[in-house]
């Protein structure tokens, strides 16, 4: 029993290093463990402090998308700017366009009432122009009535107060019984007194 005994103490002590040994290894593999854990923990918040202070790839992708809408949004309202200041422009040039064609519409109504007044002056003067040789044609052919008409009781022995027919004085007068121009009507009258026309101003000097 005294021989056992010595034997059992060391098999006690084996088997107490054993499980110490077994305990310690444990024990170094859970330490490190908790030590990957410690630097899995150390990088996960380094990355959530990356992602916080520079935001996530999708975030960077949206920031930049942001940035390229809002240069296109300036861009857009500069055109837009420029477009108000075109319009201004091509306003005032209306405006402009539009008080010059009234100007000149007032100035062709002014030339249009001067030619009007300057036809109707030539008008006039081609009337009185007219007037003036119809008048004077007029008053040759009442001289050839007359004539005529003195030739006719000279030759006929006739008496002042004798009428003679446009008959009668169709043999002294070479183109025939004269027409006046203004379209009047001849009286002969007696040998004393002059042939008259109807129109007004168509007549002999007394």
């Amino acid at each position: 029993m005294k021989l056992l005994l010595p034997w059992l103490c060391v098999i006690g002590l084996l088997g107490a290093v054993v499980f110490l040994g077994s305990s310690n290894h444990k024990l170094t593999r859970e330490v490190a463990e908790l030590r990957e854990a410690g630097n899995e923990i150390q990088t996960l918040h380094a990355e959530l402090e990356q992602i916080k202070s520079t935001g996530s790839p999708s975030q960077a992708e949206q920031i930049a998308r942001l940035g390229k809408d809002n240069q296109d949004l300036l861009k857009l309202r500069k055109e837009v700017h420029q477009l108000r200041e075109d319009k201004k422009v091509l306003g005032q040039q209306a405006q402009t366009a539009q008080a010059q064609a009234q100007a000149a519409q007032s100035h062709i109504a002014t030339l249009r009432t001067d030619l009007q007044s300057v036809q109707a002056g030539a008008q006039q003067q081609v009337i009185l122009t007219h007037q003036q040789e119809w008048a004077s044609s007029c008053l040759n052919n009442l001289r050839q009535l007359d004539g005529a008409k003195q030739q006719w009781a000279l030759e006929g022995s006739k008496t002042e107060h004798d009428i003679p027919t446009e008959k009668d004085l169709a043999p002294y007068l070479k183109n025939g019984i004269p027409k006046c121009p203004a379209g009047g009507t001849y009286t002969i009258n007696a040998a004393d007194t002059f042939p008259t026309c109807s129109v007004s101003g168509h007549a002999m000097p007394q």
